[in-house]
C-alpha cells in the first residue's frame, strides 16, 4: 500500500474510504496509448470532503513490470497541496470525474507494468484507498515463483518455473543476464526446472508475434553458513572506528529473524560477496558483526546492509546518511562537497571515514544555566533565516544574545524526510540532517552558543519513526516492492497497532529492549558528539503501551507504565550526562507530571514539563476577560516541588499571539487592539507578566518582534490548517528587526529579561500570580505578581508587578507588602509609597515592575528593612494551610475579610517576626488579610483554590 502521511508532528485526521469503482478506455492498453480514466461521481462525497467547485485530485504512482520500483507521478505536488495538473475534470451531465493521459508521459518513465492511484482533496484531509490498474496488451502471469519473489533453495536443487500468457508467445529465461532456457514454438504456457548453483537474479521474457514483450523477475538464493564468533569489545551496534588502527572499521547490526546479512558498499562495488558476510555474536545471536580492514584513512566509504530477505538499509546508528531523495536539493553553499549518492542503491546509505580530525572545541567546561533560570528561545532554522543553514544562524548569534535569552531549543535536526520540514518526521534519530549544513558547522554553532552563555537544547521525537527508517524497513510488509510498508508482526521496535491516540507514522514500542537501547544510544550520541545540553522530548503521551489509537481518554489519563518508562529514560540520559536538561511535552495530568518533576530532585535533577498558557495569555493580550486566568504559571499549582514548569505563551504548535491580537482584538472607543502599534504595546505587557514569574520560560521565534503571520499561513498567503507546517516568511527579510515599533518590543523584552537575570529575587520559589480574578476586579483585566525572598538582606527582595490588560484606564490597588520607597525597575524612578493600597492608575495595556528601593534612602526610609511587612507564601493557598510570613510586628493582629468587607476571622500574634500557619478552611475565593500593628498596617490578598 502506498503510505501517505503529513511530514510533520501534527494530529490530523485523514478520512480513508474503500476501493472505488472506475473504468479505463481503451482497455487493455499499452503504456504508450492515450487512455481515459473515469470515476463515477457517487464514489466521492463532495459535501463530506468540503470540496468546492468539484476540486478533486488524483495522487498516483507507477510500478515496473514486476509491480515493483514504485515512483510517484511527477505532477502530484505535495500531499497537503496537490498540483492543479492532477485535478480531475468534472462532467456535470454524467456526474463523472475523468483524466486523460498517456502513461509514459504522465509518469515520465517506460517499462510500466502497473499504476496505482487514489483520489483526494487538495489539502489531503480526505482520500480514497489505493486502486491499481495493470498496463499492457500482452499479459504474462508468472505462477511459480511469484513475480518479485525471493526463493531460498540449497545449491544443486531445482525449482519449477511456470507461467502463462493470454496469447501465444515464445519464452526466454535468464539467470544473472545469461539465457539459460528458451522456447521456439509459441505457446500460452511455460514450464522449466532450473537447477540452482548460486544466487541468481532470474528474468522470464514472453514475446508475441507482434514483438510485444512482457517480463517478470524473481530471485533465487542459496542459504549461507554464518560463522558464530564473539563480537570484539570495541564494536557495538553501528559504525565503530578501531581505537588503535585507522585502517579498520567494525560494523554491527541487530537483526533478529534474519538468517544472514551481507555488507555491500563502495569497498566491494556494491556486490553480494560472501567475503563480506557478517558473523553472529556468540552471546547474542541476533547481533551480526564484521570487521573491515585494509581501509584508506581519510577516504570516504559508503555502504548498506543486505539481509537474506533482500532488505537493503543504511545503519540505524549512522551519524549521517546520504539520500537519493533529499540530497539533490541541498545547495553547495549549505553543504560544501556533499558526497554523491551511489547510483542504483535506492534508499539511504551510510558513510564512514577513518582518520578524521576531531572538532576543536573552544568551550569544554560550559556552565549550564540553572534549570529554574532558563529563558528558552524555541527556533526552527528553516524559517529563522532566509539561507536556512547553520552559518546563517551563527551570523545571528548577537541578535539572540542581546535579547538576553540563555538557551536555544531547536526543532528536530535529526535526519528527517525532505528538506523543508518541522523535523518531526524523523527517519534516523542518530543522524544529523544535512539540510542545514555540515556536522562541523553545527558544532561551531553550539560552541559559539556556549561561548556566549547560551545552552543548546534539541527537540527529539522518540514517539515514532517514518517509513524510511531502517528499523521499520528491516521488518515491514511491502507487497508492491517499493521499500515502504506497514510494520510487520515480528518488528522488534514498533507496534503494529498504535498504543495511544496521537499516533503518526510508526509507533515505537517503548517496552522493547531494542527500542530502549536505540533511544539510549541516540541520547549518548548527541550529548557526547555534539555537546548539546539536553532534550525536549516530543509527545511523551505516546510512550504508554496501555491504550489504543482510538481511546483518547486512556491516553490522556495517568498511565503507570508511561511513568516508569520515562523515569527509565531519565535515568539513562542522566547517566550519560548528569546535568543535562530533560523537558517533556506531556500536557497531561498533574498527578502524572508530578512523578517526573519531583523525580530525583534531592540529587538536583527532576524533569521539566511544558506548561502551556497560550489561551489565557492571548485572552489578555486581545483584551477579553473570559478564560483569561494564567495563575497556573505558578509551579506549586501543579504540585511540583521545584520550579519545573516551563511556562510559555507561544510555541511552534500554537497560533501566534499577535495574529490573534490583530484578527480578533477588542475595541473600546478609539482604543483598538487590532491596531498594530497598540497590539505591539500590549505584547510588551505580556513580557512583563511572563518573564517576571520565577521559573523556566520559553518563547517562540520572532515573538519578540510581534510576528503576526498565522501558523496556518500557506505559501500563497492564504490561511488553511493544511498549511500548518509550510514555510513562513522570515522576519529579518521583512525588516521586522529594523522597524521602530517592533524593535521597541524586542528591546522591552530584552530589558525585562535582563532585570530577571540581574536580581536574585527572581530565583525565589516564593511568589504568587494573580491574573484577572473576576471577584476582585469585576471591571477589568488586572494582573498582580508578587515575588519575594526574605533571605535577601541587601538589595531588591520584593518585586510587585502590576498590569492592566483592559481596554480602558484602571485604578489598580497594588497591595505593596510594605510602605516606603519603591523603584520602577524599567526606568529606575523612585516613588514613596505611603499606603500599600493607594491605587495606581494604569492606562490600557500598561504595566509596572516595582522593586523595593535598594539605593540611597531618605532619612525616613533609612530603616525600611525594619518596617512592618506581610507576605503569603504559596498563594493561591492549597491544602487549606496558608503560611503568613511577617516582620517587625508590635502587638500584631491578623484580621481576615472577604471581598464584600465582611470580617471572617481574626487572631493575635505573639512574636515580632515569624511564620503563622493559618488553617484557611474558608470557601474558595479571594480574601483580604490585614496585619494590624502599633507600627502600621499591611494588607495582602489571599486566594483559596
Amino acid at each position: 500500500m502506498k503510505k501517505l502521511y503529513l511530514a510533520v508532528m501534527l494530529f490530523v485526521t485523514v478520512l480513508v474510504f474503500g476501493q472505488i469503482n472506475y473504468s479505463v478506455t481503451p482497455n487493455p492498453f499499452a503504456e504508450t496509448n492515450q487512455i481515459t480514466l473515469t470515476i463515477p461521481g457517487d464514489q466521492i462525497d463532495e459535501s463530506a470532503w468540503g470540496v468546492v467547485n468539484n476540486a478533486v485530485y488524483i495522487w498516483s504512482w507507477s510500478l515496473d513490470t514486476n509491480f515493483a520500483n514504485s515512483q510517484d507521478c511527477p505532477t502530484n505536488g505535495s500531499w497537503n497541496d496537490s498540483n492543479d495538473a492532477n485535478r480531475l475534470t468534472y462532467n456535470a451531465a454524467a456526474d463523472t470525474y475523468s483524466l486523460t493521459f498517456t502513461p509514459t508521459v504522465f509518469y515520465n518513465r517506460t517499462g510500466i507494468g502497473r499504476f496505482g492511484f487514489l483520489l483526494k482533496d487538495k489539502s489531503g484531509s480526505h482520500q480514497t484507498s489505493d486502486t491499481f490498474i495493470n498496463v499492457g496488451i500482452l499479459s504474462l502471469n508468472l505462477t511459480n515463483p511469484l513475480p518479485g519473489s525471493l526463493t531460498t533453495i540449497a545449491s544443486g536443487n531445482s525449482v519449477a518455473i511456470t507461467a502463462t500468457t493470454n496469447v501465444n508467445t515464445t519464452f526466454q529465461l535468464k539467470a544473472n543476464g545469461t539465457v539459460v532456457n528458451s522456447t521456439s514454438v509459441p505457446s500460452t504456457t511455460y514450464s522449466y526446472n532450473y537447477t540452482v548453483t548460486a544466487d541468481a537474479s532470474m528474468e522470464l521474457i514472453a514475446t508475441d508475434a507482434s514483438s510485444n514483450s512482457k517480463n517478470a523477475t524473481f530471485i533465487l538464493q542459496v542459504p549461507r553458513n554464518v560463522v558464530s564468533e564473539a563480537i570484539p569489545g570495541w564494536i557495538k551496534q553501528g559504525i565503530n572506528y578501531n581505537p588503535t588502527d585507522n585502517t579498520k572499521v567494525g560494523l554491527a547490526l541487530y537483526a533478529p529473524f534474519k538468517n544472514f546479512v551481507h555488507v555491500i558498499g563502495s569497498f566491494n562495488n556494491w556486490a553480494v560477496d560472501d567475503a563480506y558476510l557478517m558473523k553472529r555474536d556468540t552471546t547474542n545471536p541476533d547481533l551480526y558483526w564484521i570487521e573491515l580492514s585494509g581501509l584508506t584513512p581519510s577516504q570516504l566509504y559508503t555502504f548498506q546492509y543486505r539481509t537474506n530477505d533482500l532488505k537493503k538499509v543504511a545503519d540505524p546508528f549512522s551519524p549521517q546518511i546520504l539520500s537519493s531523495y533529499d540530497d539533490p536539493q541541498i545547495s553547495a553553499v549549505t553543504y560544501p562537497n556533499l558526497p554523491a549518492f551511489p547510483a542504483g542503491q535506492g534508499f539511504e546509505v551510510s558513510m564512514f571515514k577513518t582518520g578524521q580530525t576531531p572538532y576543536n572545541w573552544q568551550v569544554t567546561n560550559f556552565q549550564r544555566p540553572a534549570k529554574e533560570n532558563l529563558v528558552v528561545y524555541e527556533l526552527l532554522l528553516r524559517d529563522f533565516t532566509q539561507e536556512k543553514n547553520w552559518q546563517s544562524l551563527i551570523n545571528k548569534i548577537s541578535y539572540l544574545k542581546n535579547l538576553n535569552i540563555n538557551a536555544i531549543e531547536l526543532l528536530p535536526v535529526m535526519e528527517f524526510e525532505g528538506n523543508l520540514s518541522w523535523g518531526y518526521n524523523t527517519s534516523f534519530h542518530y543522524a544529523l540532517d544535512k539540510a542545514y549544513g555540515t556536522p562541523e558547522k553545527f558544532k561551531e554553532f553550539i560552541d559559539l552558543c556556549h561561548q556566549n552563555g547560551i545552552a543548546v537544547i534539541l527537540d527529539i521525537a522518540f514517539n515514532h519513526a517514518t517509513g524510511r527508517s531502517p528499523l521499520v524497513r528491516l521488518w515491514n510488509v511491502d507487497p508492491d516492492g517499493d521499500g515502504y510498508g506497514d510494520v510487520a508482526a515480528n518488528n522488534p521496535y514498533f507496534n503494529q497497532v498504535p498504543k495511544h491516540s496521537y499516533n503518526v507514522f510508526n509507533d515505537f514500542n517503548h517496552t522493547s529492549t531494542a527500542t530502549k537501547y536505540y533511544v539510549e544510544r541516540t541520547l549518548q550520541q548527541w550529548l557526547s558528539e555534539y555537546h548539546v545540553d539536553g532534550f525536549r522530548w516530543d509527545l511523551t503521551k505516546g510512550f504508554t503501551q496501555s491504550c489504543t489509537e482510538n481511546d483518547e481518554a486512556c491516553t490522556n489519563a495517568y498511565q503507570q507504565d508511561r511513568v516508569d518508562i520515562m523515569k527509565y529514560y531519565a535515568d539513562r540520559q542522566w547517566a550519560a550526562d548528569p546535568n543535562s536538561y530533560m523537558i517533556f511535552e506531556h500536557l497531561g495530568t498533574d498527578l502524572e507530571e508530578q512523578q517526573w518533576a519531583n523525580y530525583r530532585i534531592a540529587e538536583g535533577k527532576g524533569v521539566m514539563l511544558w506548561n502551556k498558557q497560550t489561551d489565557p495569555y492571548n485572552q489578555n493580550t486581545m483584551g477579553y476577560k473570559e478564560n483569561s486566568n494564567y495563575d497556573r504559571m505558578n509551579h506549586t499549582l501543579h504540585g511540583f516541588t521545584n520550579m519545573s514548569a516551563v511556562g510559555y505563551g507561544e510555541s511552534h504548535d500554537e497560533e501566534r499571539l499577535m495574529f490573534k491580537n490583530l484578527s480578533y482584538g477588542a475595541l473600546n472607543g478609539t482604543y483598538d487592539v487590532k491596531n498594530l502599534n497598540t497590539a505591539l504595546d500590549r505584547m510588551k505587557t505580556f513580557g512583563a507578566t511572563f518573564f517576571t514569574i520565577p521559573g523556566p520560560k520559553m518563547i517562540w521565534q520572532f515573538g519578540e518582534l510581534g510576528y503576526d503571520f498565522s501558523i496556518n499561513r500557506c505559501s500563497d498567503g492564504s490561511i488553511n490548517s493544511g498549511c500548518r507546517t509550510d514555510e513562513k516568511p522570515v522576519a529579518f527579510s521583512l525588516g521586522y528587526d529594523t522597524n521602530t515599533n517592533r524593535k521597541a518590543l524586542y528591546d522591552t523584552w530584552a530589558q525585562i529579561i535582563n532585570i530577571r537575570n540581574a536580581y536574585p529575587v527572581f530565583k525565589s520559589k516564593t511568589y504568587s500570580v494573580e491574573s484577572n480574578n473576576l471577584t476582585n476586579d469585576p471591571d477589568g483585566l488586572i494582573t498582580r505578581i508578587y515575588v519575594y525572598d526574605s533571605s535577601i538582606t541587601t538589595g531588591v527582595k520584593n518585586v510587585v508587578v502590576l498590569a492592566n490588560y483592559d481596554t480602558s484606564a484602571k485604578a489598580v490597588v497594588p497591595y505593596f507588602p510594605y510602605t516606603g520607597q519603591w523603584q520602577n525597575l524599567m526606568d529606575n524612578t523612585v516613588s514613596t509609597i505611603a499606603s500599600t493600597t493607594a491605587p495606581i492608575t494604569l492606562q490600557p495595556g500598561e504595566f509596572r515592575i516595582f522593586g523595593n528601593y535598594s539605593g540611597s534612602l531618605s532619612t525616613v526610609d533609612a530603616n525600611a528593612d525594619h518596617k512592618l511587612s506581610l507576605q503569603i507564601a504559596d498563594n493561591p493557598v492549597k491544602n487549606g494551610i496558608a503560611k503568613l510570613i511577617y516582620h517587625k510586628v508590635k502587638n500584631g493582629e491578623i484580621v481576615i475579610y472577604d471581598m464584600s468587607g465582611k470580617k471572617i476571622d481574626s487572631f493575635k500574634l505573639n512574636k515580632e517576626n515569624g511564620t503563622y500557619e493559618l488553617n484557611a478552611g474558608y470557601p474558595k475565593g479571594t480574601y483580604l488579610v490585614h496585619l494590624n500593628s502599633e507600627n502600621g498596617t499591611a494588607i495582602q490578598k489571599m486566594m483559596i483554590k
